[in-house]
């Protein structure tokens, strides 16, 4: 018996992998499953969205509420190719987006965005839960180790190797940053012999080596820094500036003011050698009020305790100004109030990849085309952080992923000559 004519012109059902369970490649697979296509997605830990849930941890900053020419700029020599992903799903479709999943959102005082409860774990349930519902298939520890000779993926599993087909294939193996939690960046040596154009993986929003004393570091490690000001100097020496909070480690500083000019202080440390910032440990008042306060009688207080009553410095800041200045410098209150505004700090390395926010380098947007295909790897898309760039915390890092999985899907639904559902999610 002869099919029926409506049979034989039904398009062939294409089947698309998604590889890594973070915001990417679930935007991805949305996306995708959409339109129509057959959506495995593969994750080499045992359940996805582990280092979604981990930001979310203080509280999820989803999204910033920057107007977009400016949240474009906040990806610094990427701001155009992102600024493209950012027209396809920008901060207002990423709030929408959430609404859809039952989640409100709000803006802080900082112009952050967060979910009303500040909360990851129910997007994220709510979210799997949904793309389960619309017969997104999930494998978990399956981990993605190339291709094989016939040009199937190849997966390590609980149950030996495995291999599958697929029709289009989007990566969204995350970057080198909290290994642990999946994104190790396993996936640089497969690339490289596929002979695709990779940066090496470097730390952003990242904390910074300072060779503290033994007796610093053991008194103040955990100890916050605020409020303050970070001078810096850019790669062509412009001074910059900026006000925030900061964190001594035991190691050197972390902390968000700190991660904001990361990405800097990074590359000037790969030039010089090193990288010098001072502190402003007291932006409320300037040098001369300083002086004058600190010259009022002290008494029997202690150094530390008249900096205290007298400035409002306490804590850790007497403890940096006492590790530059010296104990006998302590008294010299022209050279105190001289050191509180403009405290030098020597920077001598970033701190591991392993322990950095995020990551920069991976997969150059030169190896991509517009739809984040794989030149050298036809059918194959790249989402995320696996791509070469960075953006400072504060929601960029969340929404440039989202943005990027939804462009690589659409990508790999126009490669597959399929047709993306309008609006994504």
């Amino acid at each position: 018996m002869c099919p029926s004519r409506a049979a034989a012109e039904a398009p062939a059902r294409r089947r698309v992998a998604v590889v890594g369970g973070g915001p990417a490649g679930l935007m991805a697979a949305e996306v995708l499953r959409a339109a129509g296509a057959d959506v495995d997605l593969f994750e080499a830990k045992g359940s996805v969205g582990r280092k979604f849930l981990i930001a979310g941890k203080g509280g999820l900053n989803l999204t910033h509420s920057d107007p977009p020419a400016l949240f474009a700029g906040r990806y610094g020599a990427r701001a155009g190719e992102v600024g493209g992903w950012l027209s396809a799903f920008d901060a207002d479709a990423l709030r929408a987006w959430a609404r859809g999943l039952g989640v409100e959102t709000f803006v802080g005082s900082s112009g952050r965005v967060f979910p009303s409860d500040l909360k990851a774990a129910p997007l994220l349930r709510g979210w799997v839960r949904g793309l389960r519902t619309q017969g997104v298939a999930f494998h978990v520890q399956h981990r993605w180790c190339g291709w094989d000779a016939d040009g199937a993926l190849r997966f390590e599993t609980p149950d030996g190797a495995r291999s599958v087909e697929a029709d289009a294939t989007v990566l969204a193996l995350g970057g080198g940053s909290w290994p642990q939690l999946g994104s190790d960046g396993a996936w640089q040596a497969v690339l490289r012999a596929a002979g695709v154009d990779l940066a090496p993986l470097r730390p952003s929003n990242c904390g910074f080596d300072v060779a503290w004393s033994p007796h610093f570091s053991a008194r103040h490690a955990g100890a916050p820094l605020k409020p303050l000001v970070l001078h810096w100097l850019d790669l062509d020496g412009t001074p910059r500036a900026l006000q925030g909070e900061a964190v001594v480690s035991a190691h050197g500083v972390e902390g968000s003011l700190v991660y904001a000019a990361s990405a800097t202080l990074r590359e000037l440390i790969a030039r010089d050698g090193h990288a010098v910032v001072h502190l402003d440990l007291s932006p409320g008042r300037d040098e001369a009020r300083l002086q004058q306060d600190l010259a009022r009688p002290r008494g029997k207080r202690s150094i530390g305790e008249h900096l205290r009553r007298t400035t409002g410095i306490a804590g850790a800041r007497v403890g940096l100004l006492r590790e530059v200045l010296g104990a006998d410098r302590m008294h010299d209150m022209a050279a105190l109030a001289a050191t509180a505004k403009r405290l030098p700090l020597l920077l001598r390395a970033p701190r591991p990849l392993e322990e950095a926010i995020s990551t920069a380098g991976g997969v150059r947007l030169e190896a991509v085309d517009g739809a984040l295909m794989l030149e050298a790897r036809p059918g194959t898309f790249v989402a995320g952080e696996m791509l070469d760039w960075e953006a400072p915390t504060g929601g960029y890092l969340l929404t440039a992923c989202f943005a990027s999985g939804l462009v690589a899907a659409r990508g790999a639904l126009q490669w597959l000559g399929m047709q993306a559902a309008t609006p994504a999610g």
